[in-house]
């Protein structure tokens, strides 16, 4: 990947997808005034132009192009100029109808949205390389061009398509994974129900069957889709590479669990110049400013601890939730300054100008429909204000100080139907941990399970795995190394169960995870909706848990707590296992909220990390590199709160807001 957006070409990012192919000429000049004075340095352009570009095969329209590239240049504001390949035209579908995915029903989806895309058709594929070289010849020298944008949000709202030219695509990505027949029918087990391939051209996609398909079918259909989505991002990359030199190419992910989940951002991370991510509130009732720091710290994992961006989120509500409230005053700048503060060079939105017509005219923008004399236009201004002020930080980095593991495949195979409960939720145990981490305000480092190998147990004392149903045979010995050196792992339920073929390692459960946690699992005693089991530890604390329980059996491990009722009472739930210099902590059970916390912190304190003293929902980020050290205190309460800064002294930080403070060099 690129180090980052060119230095001396751009400050900190800030401003939004413009799209003035919505708009007559007369608004496009007040456009660019006010974006000067919102203080915008960037704008995504193009991401839906595709039928204004190339309004019929092979005719094109520029001048519209030309003339508002031209007028953000003047100005001073670069562009993030987009391939338009998420919408083909109406005219492309009437000629190649059969480029429209299908769905595992058989239904062919309709033009009349976006995103509706089989990413196995060459007419597509030819399509889109035209009009991405086009561009390309076009502007790929233009000084105003410092970003390239593929396509947009791969994976939303449709990613897999089941028609008969994704089933040949198939196949010979099938042939590719496996190598032969013999091979593939180990891999899916289809000894079971009599499933035997004897050629090729019987394997289908996952279509709807009579009762449950092929699991490992089906995961490898997801893993087929989502390298068949990577392919075409990478030919267009291709091609701006060659054309446009020196311009870094990305596309905009959606990583945040409650997002979009059909993408495995690891591999998509390697292909792109700089990771670039959407991040929007889902306003549920819970702590969004949680999940927001969550996907901030997956993001800059997903970019390995480089620069990152943040293409696009909300000034205020959104339009596509049952319910999408208002930002409250000051919202929109700690959501976007806690970005900045783990690692984002930048805060964009979607979009600039809020439409008038559409499906997403009530989405909120920097510029809404009550014009400049409203509270988000003012904060808007102030933001960018903010952010002008914050240029150095482009120097420096963000740096967690606690480690956790994730994976979109396994994520991906536990989510398949027949587990033990319907109700595991690998996504829920992963924002759970998260919480309880986040409320002792630490900065975590994600992992994907073949990324852990030779991770330092002094810079990450503690590893934690909220749930790893698919595990590699390779992550044991790492694990196993870890814990040998120093470290202190946390591994949740249901975790090393199966191998990356979704089939169940030889042993007793959890497979690979036995030796570093010191016991095997006899068997799983999932509860029912509404049941609840009680954890008693041996100083007298209990827990109430529910949905799952377990009988451990150890085998070297220490009992920390123990199921005092339910059919597994008597059997540990909680356990310790001294490996070498370091320990391995299992959980049994699912804990929430404060059970769940005091549980995280016997381990913390196993791994020698002391409590902070900062009050909930206060966050202290820190930046530092080679123009000093940041720290963001942000502010998330109604009552005015202090902290401490480095050299003892105490600092205020007002209700709802966000100070930042430069150490001296």
């Amino acid at each position: 990947m690129s180090s980052a957006l060119p230095h001396d070409r751009l400050p900190l990012a800030y401003g939004g997808d413009y799209n003035p192919e919505q708009w007559p000429r007369e608004v496009w000049e007040e456009d660019v005034r006010l974006m000067r004075e919102a203080g915008v340095t960037v704008v995504s352009l193009g991401v839906f132009a595709w039928a204004r570009t190339e309004p019929r095969r092979g005719t094109y329209d520029w001048e519209w192009l030309d003339t508002i590239i031209g007028m953000l240049h003047a100005a001073g504001i670069s562009v993030d100029l987009a391939t338009p390949t998420v919408v083909p035209p109406a005219w492309f579908y009437r000629a190649h109808p059969d480029a429209l995915p299908v769905t595992r029903d058989g239904v062919r989806l309709a033009f009349g949205s976006r995103g509706a895309i089989c990413h196995s058709s060459a007419d597509y594929r030819a399509a889109a390389a035209s009009i991405t070289t086009k561009i390309a010849e076009r502007y790929g020298s233009h000084p105003a061009v410092v970003l390239w944008h593929v396509h947009n949000e791969y994976g939303a709202p449709v990613l897999t398509c089941y028609c008969d030219n994704c089933a040949a695509a198939f196949r010979l990505w099938l042939q590719d994974r496996h190598g032969s027949l013999d091979a593939l029918n180990e891999a899916w087990g289809t000894a079971f129900w009599g499933q035997q391939y004897g050629d090729w051209e019987e394997i289908t996609p996952p279509r709807t069957t009579p009762t449950v398909c092929n699991p490992t079918q089906q995961l490898d259909y997801q893993r087929f889709a989502d390298a068949q989505a990577r392919a075409n991002f990478v030919a267009e990359r291709d091609i701006l590479h060659r054309l446009s030199p020196g311009v870094p190419v990305t596309t905009n992910f959606m990583v945040a669990p409650s997002q979009c989940q059909s993408i495995d951002y690891w591999a998509w991370a390697a292909e792109v110049d700089l990771v670039t991510n959407d991040h929007y509130l889902v306003t549920d009732g819970r702590r969004t400013h949680v999940n927001l720091a969550l996907t901030a710290d997956l993001t800059r994992s997903v970019a390995g601890g480089g620069p990152w961006l943040l293409l696009e989120h909300a000034t205020s509500g959104v339009n596509w939730q049952p319910y999408n409230p208002a930002k409250l005053p000051g919202e929109m700048a700690r959501n976007s300054l806690s970005h900045v503060a783990r690692g984002s060079e930048g805060a964009m939105f979607f979009q600039w100008r809020q439409s008038r017509s559409g499906a997403e005219k009530f989405h909120s923008s920097m510029l809404p429909h009550g014009g400049t004399g409203t509270r988000v236009w003012n904060e808007v201004v102030e933001l960018g204000r903010t952010l002008g002020e914050l240029a150095d930080l482009r120097a420096t980095r963000t740096h967690g100080n606690v480690a956790m593991i994730w994976s979109w495949e396994s994520m991906w195979a536990q989510s398949l139907e027949w587990r033990p409960s319907e109700d595991l939720d690998a996504r829920e145990r992963l924002e759970s941990f998260y919480e309880a981490l986040y409320d002792r305000h630490l900065t975590v480092d994600f992992f994907a399970p073949s990324g852990i190998g030779g991770l330092d147990p002094e810079r990450y004392p503690l590893l934690v795995v909220p749930q790893l149903y698919a595990a590699p045979a390779s992550v044991a010995a790492d694990l196993e190394s870890y814990v040998a050196r120093g470290g202190t792992l946390v591994v949740s339920f249901f975790s090393g169960i199966v191998d990356e073929n979704d089939t169940v390692h030889p042993g007793p459960h959890p497979g690979v995870l036995r030796d570093v946690l010191g016991l095997t699992v006899e068997e799983f005693s999932p509860l029912l909706p509404g049941e609840k089991v009680t954890v008693g530890t041996g100083t007298g604390e209990t827990y109430e848990a529910d949905l799952w329980a377990e009988v451990v059996v150890p085998n070297g491990c220490e009992t920390l707590a123990t199921f005092t009722d339910g059919r597994t009472a008597g059997h540990p739930a909680l356990t310790r296992h001294v490996l070498g210099e370091g320990t391995a902590w299992y959980l049994a059970t699912r804990l929430t909220g404060d059970s769940l916390a005091a549980v995280v912190d016997l381990a913390l304190a196993d791994a020698g990390i002391a409590p902070s003293g900062l009050p909930r929902d206060v966050e202290l980020v820190v930046r530092e590199g080679e123009s000093g050290t940041f720290r963001f205190a942000i502010n998330h309460t109604d009552a005015e709160v202090k902290v401490t800064l480095p050299d003892g002294s105490r600092a205020c930080v007002p209700a709802g807001a966000v100070e930042v403070f430069r150490d001296p060099r």
